[in-house]
Order: structure tokens, then C-alpha cells, then sequence
């Protein structure tokens, strides 16, 4: 209407000027030389006619501007803009992909009182001069996580296991995959997911998702297209903290991996070290698998955790780890009762409890984290035998691991992660059996342990870091009805049942290029040297192998970032 007014103003100031300029000339007389006067008085005057309608069209120009800046964005969308310094380029689009919703009464919602101002960042109006780094739907903000890697592996032995290593299965050099090499690309350590955040109610809640490429499938064609790389589930869970506590559901990294930071389950707050290598180090306690998880936070400095998690009754055979042999009597327990990795599904094999989990974090400063965990794991097998009988033999075994990580220097960190048990070699990343039956149906609890231990050394965009890593695995000698021994470590035992296994490795990270707008490029190198030595060594045969592992990677990081909660 504003804008109205000011066009008809002018136009009416227009056709007034004309007029009174045609009657001005209309009253100049031409005859006489007396008028001259006259004349140059009207022209005086006419010319101060034409200022004010300049003046006029000034005040119609400003009326006009000010129209048009008050009037309503296009189709009713929000505005978009970005300060010169900071434009992106062309938006495609600025309108909602999701039709807008009318806005509930909030004084209705509220009780006819006015609804109090939340904390919740996700709730803020958004800031039209900024580009967030992160997503909002509803009263969440929601943050893509993952990058594409480009890695390349070179192995001087055909160890056939991809990208990552399977320490415990390194080949001989008698045979003929320890005579050969390997070179590989993969694509298949790359990540994809998202993060969940919001505060209802003075609650904090994350849902976190990830997936690798790193699953199984029956396809193998590499000649011509690669049908191998398949989606496997990583990380799928749910976390809520209200005060001190806080509750976790679904599947994260075990409890019993090593922290940085409290007993976070945010992947930034783990330690799995900073290598390329897919399966990590040799001697780390981890695992990723579902449970639940209860914190208490008696400070900032100081948490409490309890957690319920998978069980399995492993008897090895994953990841390179050997298996335990079996009395000829009770063969039938494997990929029955005990998992040598060759269950029928993943539900195949009878757990008698869940694995209980308990750790104390310590973090008086950012420069230094400390934790003690314990676990405990029951095991129950049934002496096939006699079935009518139902004789069961039932045992707890359990854990100890000790992790320290702390600044000695600006920018340099030391760290170590110490862990031994009995019946808990699936933490070692399958390296070791839980169990060994004997030849009575019974069986008895073996006892390994690992460490991990080394620096991370961070200059402004460089990092570099080193670490050894070792496993040791007891022997479990037991004798056959035949007379023969069986177990693990046994004399006439297979090389493949390892006393030891041991890691130096250590490599570089280096951010060549990163904007938060637009996510990061990394260079990431690393070099492996790993050997083992088995614990019967046949005559003629060598006493241990070792392999030398280069890996390098290009990676490029989704960008995003949680707001301040």
C-alpha cells in the first residue's frame, strides 16, 4: 500500500509540473521589450518550481526503497544471505525440502503462561549471516560423520587379509605365500554416518551411527567391478545423561576399550591408536558389540561405569588366532557350544549371562586420563557324553586392564594399555582361545594378556606417532583317552597356536588442507614390522616369522560440528 501511495505521489507531482511550466511559457509576452523584466521574474520563479520537484522525485525514491525493503519475502520463504567476505557462491535453493508446518499456540501448549526460553542450541533461531556446521530437524541437530578413504597396502608376504592384519596367521617362510608379496587398493575402511544431538527437559541425548565397507559377501569379482565391499555395521547406539548419570543402549566399543577421555563412547574419546591398519595393534582390548551401560559422573574428573555386554563362549579361530584342539570325544563342541568361529549364525551358541564390565576413569586435567577396568565372563558347557545325564560344567573367568595417557610435553603424549586374563582372549582381537576341554568333558580357563604402549607427538597440522604392541598366550596342555595331548601349546602342536605375537609400528598424519565449511584432506602413512613365534617348533622348521607392512592413505573428512550444549 506504501509503495502505492509513493507512485501516485509522483505521478501527480509530474503532471503538475508540466502544467504549471506550459502555463508559466503560456504568460511570457513576445511583443515588447517592457515584459523583459516581467519574463525573467517568471523564469526565476520556474526555476524554483523545478527544484522543489526535484526534491519531490528525491522523497518518492526514498518512500519507494523503503516499500520494498518492508515487504515480505518470495512465496513466504526465510531469507538466506551471507556477508560478501563469506558467500558461498549461488544457493540453489532456500526453500524447505519439508512443506512448513503452522506454528503451535506456544501460549496453549504452555498453559496460557509464556513458555520459558530453552537451552536447547537446536532450538535457537537460526543466524541468517552464518552457514552451520550442522543440520537441524525439529529440536535436533544432526551432524553427517565419515570420510572416503583412498588406501593403499604393501605386504613383502601374501598374508590374504586385506587391509587389515591378522596377526596371529603371518605366513612361514616355508611355504608359498611367505615367498610371495601383496600390493592393494581399498576403498573399504571409508565411514558413513550421523550424529543425533539435542536437550529435552535438562536431558542431553546422543544417537550416534556408523558403517564401514568392510563386510562380507559371497561376490569376489575384482577383474573387471568389485562386488566385495559391503556395509558393515560399526557403531548404532543411544546415549542419555541427566546430572551425574547417564545411560547407553545399543552397540558401541566395549567397555573394556581403552579411553582418552572419561569413559566416553564417542569414537574421538576412544584409544584404538591413530594407524591405518583396519584391525589396530597387537595387544589392544577391543571389540564392538551390542549391551547396555550405566555411568556415574561424581564430578568432571571422576566416572563410574558398569556395562552388560555380548558374551561368547570362543574357542578361537578368528581373525588369524589359532584354535584350541578338542578331545576326540567332544569334536562336537565346536560350532555348538563353543564358537571357533563357525557358528551357523550369529545366535547359534548357548551364553549363559551377559559380560559385566566394570571401570573407574580418573581426568584431574586435559593433559592426563587414568583407568582401571575388570570383567567377568561365564562360561557353561554340557558333557555330550552322556546328554540323558545333564552334566554341566560351569566356570567364571575375568580381566584386568590398566590404561594410562597422559601430555609430557606440549603437544606430546605417552600412552599405555596393559590388559591380562583367563578366558578372555576374544578381547585380543580373537588372538587367543577362552577355553580348553579336556578329555573328561570339563574344561579349564586360558590365561593371555596384551599391551599397548607408545607416543602421539602433534605439531600444528602434523602428527606423528609410535607404538609396540605385544600378546602373550599361556599353554594349556591336556591329555586325550588316547594318551595323545591336545589343548593349546602342546608338543606336536601346529605352528599356528602362537606363544607370541609382537608389533612395532609407527607412521605420520598430515592435514594438507581443511576448511569447516567443507571438511579436510589427510595424508596418512605407516609403517608395520610384526612377528610371531609359534610354541612347538618342528625340527627344520623355522621358529618364528614376521612380515613388513607399509600402508598409505588419502582421506578426505566429511565437515561438521556439533553446537555448544
Amino acid at each position: 500500500m506504501e509503495m502505492m501511495k509513493a507512485k501516485t505521489l509522483g505521478t501527480a507531482t509530474l503532471c503538475c509540473a508540466i502544467l504549471l511550466g506550459t502555463a508559466l511559457l503560456g504568460q511570457v509576452p513576445q511583443s515588447t521589450d517592457n515584459d523583459v523584466a516581467t519574463l525573467k521574474a517568471l523564469l526565476t520563479e520556474q526555476q524554483k518550481q523545478i527544484d522543489a520537484l526535484k526534491s519531490a522525485v528525491e522523497e518518492q525514491k526514498r518512500l519507494i526503497e523503503k516499500a520494498t525493503s518492508a515487504s515480505p519475502s518470495r512465496n513466504g520463504a526465510d531469507s538466506f544471505a551471507l556477508p560478501r567476505d563469506k558467500a558461498l557462491g549461488d544457493v540453489a535453493s532456500t526453500t524447505p525440502i519439508i512443506p512448513s508446518i503452522a506454528p503451535a499456540n506456544k501460549a496453549a501448549l504452555s498453559g496460557g503462561q509464556p513458555a520459558a526460553a530453552s537451552t536447547n542450541p537446536c532450538d535457537a533461531p537460526p543466524d541468517t549471516n552464518s552457514v552451520p556446521p550442522y543440520l537441524r530437524f525439529g529440536s535436533v541437530c544432526i551432524v553427517p560423520v565419515g570420510f572416503v578413504d583412498a588406501a593403499f597396502v604393501y605386504r613383502d608376504k601374501n598374508a590374504a587379509s586385506g587391509i587389515g592384519s591378522n596377526f596371529g596367521s603371518v605366513p612361514y617362510n616355508n611355504v608359498a605365500t611367505g615367498k610371495l608379496s601383496e600390493s592393494r587398493f581399498s576403498i573399504q575402511n571409508s565411514r558413513l554416518g550421523l550424529r543425533v544431538d539435542g536437550d529435552w527437559k535438562g536431558t542431553h541425548f546422543i544417537g550416534y551411527n556408523e558403517f564401514d565397507f568392510l563386510g562380507t559377501s559371497g561376490a569376489s569379482n575384482l577383474n573387471t567391478t568389485n562386488g566385495g565391499v559391503v556395509p558393515r555395521l560399526r557403531l548404532f547406539w543411544v546415549d542419555v545423561r541427566k546430572g551425574g548419570w547417564e545411560f547407553l543402549a545399543g552397540q558401541s566399543w566395549s567397555m573394556l576399550t581403552p579411553n582418552r577421555v572419561g569413559i566416553s563412547p564417542l569414537p574421538g574419546d576412544i584409544f584404538f591408536s591413530q594407524v591405518v591398519d583396519v584391525n589396530y595393534m597387537a595387544g589392544l582390548t577391543w571389540t564392538r558389540q551390542p549391551g547396555f551401560r550405566v555411568l556415574y559422573h561424581a564430578g568432571e574428573k571422576l566416572t563410574f561405569g558398569l556395562s552388560a555386554e555380548e558374551p561368547d563362549q570362543y574357542l578361537g579361530g578368528s581373525g588369524g588366532g589359532s584354535t584350541a584342539v578338542l578331545p576326540a570325544a567332544y569334536t562336537g563342541l565346536s560350532g555348538t557350544q563353543l564358537d571357533a568361529n563357525n557358528f551357523t549364525n550369529l545366535y547359534a551358541g548357548p551364553q549363559v549371562t551377559p559380560d559385566f564390565i566394570g571401570k573407574i576413569a580418573v581426568d584431574p586435567s586435559s593433559r592426563f586420563h587414568a583407568e582401571v577396568a575388570g570383567i567377568v565372563s561365564t562360561f557353561k558347557i554340557l558333557n555330550t557324553a552322556n546328554i540323558s545325564a545333564g552334566i554341566t560344567n560351569t566356570k567364571a573367568g575375568g580381566g584386568i586392564q590398566v590404561g594410562l595417557n597422559g601430555e609430557i610435553f606440549k603437544g606430546v603424549r605417552l600412552i599405555s594399555t596393559n590388559f591380562w586374563g583367563d578366558g578372555e582372549g576374544r578381547y585380543l582381537f580373537g588372538q587367543a582361545p577362552d577355553v580348553v576341554v579336556n578329555a573328561s568333558g570339563n574344561f579349564n580357563l586360558l590365561h593371555a594378556g596384551g599391551t599397548v604402549d607408545g607416543f602421539e607427538a602433534r605439531a600444528g597440522r602434523f602428527l606423528l606417532f609410535g607404538y609396540y604392541g605385544g600378546i602373550y598366550i599361556d599353554k594349556d596342555v591336556v591329555i586325550d583317552a588316547n594318551g595323545k595331548p591336545v589343548g593349546y601349546g602342546y608338543t606336536g602342536s601346529a605352528n599356528s597356536q602362537n606363544k607370541a605375537i609382537q608389533e612395532i609400528t609407527f607412521g605420520f598424519n598430515e592435514t594438507v588442507w581443511a576448511n569447516p565449511r567443507f571438511g579436510a584432506i589427510n595424508l596418512i602413512g605407516q609403517y608395520e614390522y610384526l612377528t610371531r613365534n609359534p610354541w612347538y617348533i618342528a625340527l627344520g622348521a623355522p621358529d618364528q616369522t614376521h612380515d613388513n607392512t607399509i600402508f598409505f592413505d588419502i582421506r578426505y573428512t566429511l565437515p561438521g560440528s556439533m553446537p555448544k550444549f
